[in-house]
């Protein structure tokens, strides 16, 4: 039998438990500036990765040729498309329905994921994600929206996916420390100038002080931590297994719903979860070894096959 990949397995719940235990924090922002808020929040964890990649001697490639335009895409797809989409959608559509969108992750990531790595998709994988979405859907609820819902909804669903796709040709090189440090200075810089253009130089002195803890927090936490050990994830098991576990973000977010009393224990939430969780025992239960000529299993996250001049900083840019 292949060994359980217990470390990525429990990196990626890891990140995911943070995800979903955010979105109370996040509420806090609701009336803040936007665009400020997320611009001081990439700074913030920016900074700070900077700093504790130096402190643990941990090399941090510079980009070069097409990995800007893959670094960028995570930045520009994940980190501020996703936000304004989630925001915007709200308008249109019940926070349930967007959250739905968001639970097909899974399925995006067990097709697409391989096929990045030159792999055919694997058919267990493909049913196990479809099991997982069905059960985070259910722990969601249902919700209704408009056409313009629907189509923010879409917009979020592809931009968390591409959260990780994007992110999948440059692990092998740069790692889940240079992804994260590199993804969040750019998305640092995206969100500050459309902060500066839309929300004007003084947004961020209407900032609270509930507003700047909780950007503290989504930085430390929901970003620095959160990013290291989804991308160390996904490294280890593959974008399509990995992908599996995003489920967990909306269970760690029903949880936390129930502690915080924001919500009440359904049984529509409680079989979602056993769903859900049939769904990671199909997808992530380890197999017989039984090599066959025409089937390569999903490996992870390794370089590029081309060689590669290796150009690297004594610390972080």
């Amino acid at each position: 039998m292949n060994q359980f990949p217990v470390r990525g397995v429990a990196c990626a719940v890891s990140a995911m438990v943070l995800v979903g235990s955010s979105v109370a924090v996040s509420r806090t922002l609701a009336a803040a500036p936007l665009c400020t808020a997320q611009a001081l929040r990439y700074a913030m964890a920016a900074v700070i990765l900077v700093a504790l990649a130096r402190a643990r001697r941990v090399p941090v490639a510079r980009p070069r040729g097409a990995e800007w335009l893959w670094l960028g895409g995570v930045s520009a797809s994940g980190l501020v498309l996703f936000n304004v989409a989630v925001v915007r959608g709200a308008a249109h559509a019940q926070p349930a329905m967007i959250a739905v969108a968001v639970a097909c992750v899974p399925v995006l990531l067990g097709v697409f994921g391989p096929l990045l790595q030159g792999q055919c998709p694997r058919r267990r994988i493909i049913l196990a994600a479809v099991i997982v979405t069905g059960g985070a859907a259910a722990v969601e609820g249902a919700g209704h929206a408009d056409a313009i819902g629907v189509a923010w909804a879409v917009l979020a669903l592809v931009c968390e996916a591409g959260f990780t796709l994007l992110a999948v040709p440059v692990l092998g090189r740069h790692g889940a420390w240079g992804v994260s440090v590199h993804t969040t200075w750019m998305g640092a810089i995206i969100f500050g100038a459309v902060g500066l253009a839309a929300e004007g130089p003084s947004a961020a002195a209407s900032l609270t002080g509930a507003d700047l803890l909780a950007v503290c927090y989504l930085a430390l936490l929901v970003t620095v931590v959160a990013f290291l050990v989804w991308y160390t994830g996904v490294s280890a098991l593959g974008p399509a297994r990995a992908g599996l576990l995003t489920g967990i973000a909306p269970v760690s977010a029903a949880l936390a719903g129930l502690a915080l009393g924001t919500r009440a224990p359904s049984l529509l939430m409680w079989l979602g979860i056993a769903v859900l969780a049939l769904g990671l025992v199909v997808g992530l239960r380890p197999r017989a070894h039984r090599p066959r000529a025409n089937r390569v299993p999903e490996r992870p996250v390794t370089a590029p096959s081309w060689p590669i001049k290796d150009e690297r900083l004594d610390g972080p840019p």
